[in-house]
């Protein structure tokens, strides 16, 4: 028997209640995961365009755009002008940076609390190998990770 049989089921067990414990973190922001990728993103990327942030995520341009649209309405983000007035470039808001600082602090308390009982040295592990899985998932379906 293959020591990771079960790795799929075990991964999801986890995924989905730790979406729904992040939605919970951030819906007083009336925010949702989805929206917070798009804030991350930025925050930690620059201005960026929306084909930017779809492209990372692997999602499409008008699921993108739907949640940008959101964050704006939020005045989250803004747009900002760019060289090709086709292309939309967001930036976060000055109250998107404060949401942003106070969202990050709750998501790494969040963090701290499901990974207290775990040493140090296997939460690094997870670390380095989980970027690896990804890869090795999409070398599988004929992609190349970019």
């Amino acid at each position: 028997m293959n020591s990771l049989e079960g790795f799929l089921r075990h991964f999801l067990r986890l995924y989905r209640p730790l979406i729904t414990s992040l939605n919970e973190l951030l819906s007083p922001f009336e925010l949702s995961y989805s929206l917070w990728q798009v804030i991350h993103y930025v925050k930690n990327n620059g201005s960026s365009t929306l084909v930017d942030i779809s492209t990372y995520y692997e999602v499409e341009k008008p699921t993108i755009t739907r949640r940008v649209h959101r964050l704006e309405e939020l005045q989250i983000v803004k747009q900002i002008p760019g060289t090709d007035r086709r292309e939309k470039i967001i930036q976060l808001t000055d109250r998107g940076e404060e949401i942003y600082q106070v969202c990050r602090s709750k998501i790494t308390d969040l963090e701290n609390s499901v990974t207290e009982e775990i040493p140090k040295e296997t939460q690094y592990a997870l670390l380095k190998w989980l970027p690896q899985i990804r890869e090795n998932i999409l070398n599988k379906e004929g992609r190349k990770d970019e």
